[in-house]
């Protein structure tokens, strides 16, 4: 494990602000989707394309001994850089392991990474990676397809830093399939200046004051999650079509009465930076993000009723002939100091235990940053929105996108 004072955490620390500044807030995590310019009816088809059938199939045979290579496919703007655009902690990876990385940023939508790949895990076959980090919700569906192998926990020692928040989910309970790579929480943000008095409901952006000012998220698990938490339901646990038929109502109102000016991915915020929005649903760590980046003018809050909380997560396709060294990768990412040199760059939240601790020692201030670092406390007040059955998925989807065809 490495020291705490390891320079290449250093770097990263004063290259954190610098470099976020750099880049463009509409090509994050969550913003690629905007500027590839998929269309609404494209993930539409993408959406309802989640099957339900159970594949029968056998993992790759395992050359990592013989190969020291992977490839990892993830989301833009989801690694550690410098100033000349190299991986610090993948290099480390490297250095550490005599494992050849080549990292793919080719995730640019969940709907539309599967549409591209769909064909060959349903087979059984190569996707031309040998791990790949989705969404929660995304890998609940490889699972439940039979399309991702086991993981060797053997090979992973570092998982006992897995925060026990984030150790039992619905779709991999005891995580003997996935493991977390970072994730994030869905709320509510506002323009300090155009709101001063704040929000703390989902109820406030409908707020006559702000008709045609209001931005929603085009992920249906996020802004209809929170409007169903604030309707009291609980998203985590057995609630029906009445309850989503309840939100969708009042999305719908919302938007036919122009209360809600845009529902987009992560472009969102390019509409708070120009002010055609003063508030939004919005994700976490894109807020911080965009106060680094355009100036300290926006405030992100969990509203009273709950927010959403999301994992992009780890998992090994059945055609990868790399899963050693993709389970070495996870090994590595889940030592709590390069965790800790991560979680100073993306600026969302860590699973590993101990992360915290080894921030602290450097930058007591962004250790202390609930978005990056939750406690108990904050993570009470977040919800994770339960797996959908392939029907669900298909017929909820089919409705939420049939409002964004037609905003």
């Amino acid at each position: 494990m490495r020291a705490p004072q390891d320079p290449m955490i250093l770097q990263a620390i004063r290259h954190s602000q610098a470099l976020q500044k750099a880049r463009s807030v509409s090509l994050s995590r969550r913003g690629f989707l905007g500027a590839a310019g998929m269309s609404a009816t494209a993930l539409a088809l993408a959406a309802c394309s989640s099957g339900g059938q159970r594949a029968d199939l056998t993992p790759a045979k395992d050359v990592s001994a013989t190969e020291k290579t992977l490839a990892w496919s993830n989301w833009p703007a989801y690694m550690d850089e410098d100033d000349d655009g190299n991986y610090p902690t993948l290099i480390g990876f490297e250095d550490e392991s005599g494992i050849t990385v080549t990292y793919n940023v080719d995730v640019d939508d969940n709907n539309s990474y599967y549409a591209k790949v769909k064909d060959q895990l349903a087979l059984g076959q190569d996707i031309g990676a040998d791990t790949v980090c989705l969404t929660d919700w995304m890998v609940a569906r490889l699972v439940r397809q039979g399309y991702v192998q086991e993981l060797d926990r053997a090979n992973i020692p570092n998982i006992a830093n897995l925060s026990e928040s984030f150790a039992n989910p619905d779709f991999d309970p005891g995580r003997k399939l996935s493991l977390p790579w970072q994730g994030g929480f869905a709320g509510i943000c506002w323009n300090k200046e155009k709101v001063p008095a704040g929000l703390k409901s989902v109820e406030d952006l409908w707020d006559p004051a702000l008709k045609g000012r209001v931005g929603v998220l085009s992920e249906m698990r996020d802004t209809i999650g929170l409007i169903m938490l604030a309707q009291g339901a609980d998203i985590t646990g057995e609630w029906g079509d009445d309850d989503f038929a309840n939100a969708m109502d009042a999305f719908t109102q919302q938007v036919e009465d122009g209360q809600i000016r845009n529902i987009k991915g992560n472009a969102y915020l390019n509409d708070l930076q120009s002010e055609d929005t003063f508030a939004a649903i919005c994700w976490s760590g894109d807020i911080t993000s965009l106060n680094a980046t355009a100036g300290d003018k926006w405030e992100f809050a969990i509203p009273d009723a709950g927010g959403t909380l999301w994992n992009d997560t780890f998992v090994v396709p059945m055609g990868s002939a790399h899963k050693a060294n993709a389970e070495a990768v996870m090994n590595y990412y889940y030592e709590p100091e390069v965790a800790a040199e991560l979680a100073a760059w993306v600026n969302y939240v860590t699973p590993v235990v101990g992360a915290k601790e080894a921030m602290d020692l450097i930058d007591p201030e962004l250790a202390s940053d609930q978005l990056i670092f939750p406690d108990e406390e904050t993570l009470s007040t977040v919800h994770v929105f339960r797996t959908l059955t392939p029907q669900e998925e298909n017929d909820y989807q089919a409705q939420f996108q049939k409002v964004l065809l037609g905003s």
